[in-house]
């Protein structure tokens, strides 16, 4: 690992503590050249399945269009980052657990509306009406209705 200060690429380790439930590490390295200090993170990657959008057209994973998603939702919310992080992760596994190699839009965006729910419902509603492509109030309503419903019923409230 090289030193982010002057490049020198003799560094030690000087202290490692497991992040996220054990798959990540954060390592605190000194530079032996200029002897600053420095963090490193190490984290699993895991290959996600690809995205069958509506159109049948099939794309890689992209965290970074839930997260501009949820984000969107919980703008001007008082949900702190690391709650945020926390959800997106969350989502992954589900996702994972759902297929390795391809998983629909539809089904991401129930699990984002499932986990949006049960942390704020202002943010679950923002996102369900952008996400659903509301016509007008009252499709709104019925929609919400209709997902509280199973919601309630599937056991995920």
């Amino acid at each position: 690992m090289k030193c982010p200060y002057c490049q020198e690429s003799e560094t030690k380790v000087v202290d490692s503590r497991l992040l996220k439930e054990g798959f990540s590490v954060r390592r605190r390295r000194k530079c032996d050249g200029c002897e600053k200090r420095f963090t490193t993170y190490e984290t699993i990657e895991i290959s996600m399945p690809n995205i069958v959008k509506l159109d049948g057209r099939r794309e890689p994973f992209k965290r970074e269009k839930i997260l501009d998603g949820i984000e969107k939702a919980c703008q001007k919310r008082p949900i702190p980052t690391e709650q945020i992080d926390r959800l997106i992760e969350n989502i992954e596994k589900d996702i994972l657990e759902i297929s390795d190699k391809e998983i629909t839009t539809k089904q991401i965006g129930h699990i984002v509306m499932m986990y949006l729910r049960n942390l704020d419902p202002v943010a679950y509603i923002r996102f369900a009406s952008v996400y659903r492509k509301f016509q007008d109030i009252e499709e709104f309503v019925s929609e919400i209705r209709h997902d509280e419903e199973n919601f309630s019923t599937t056991g995920d409230a």
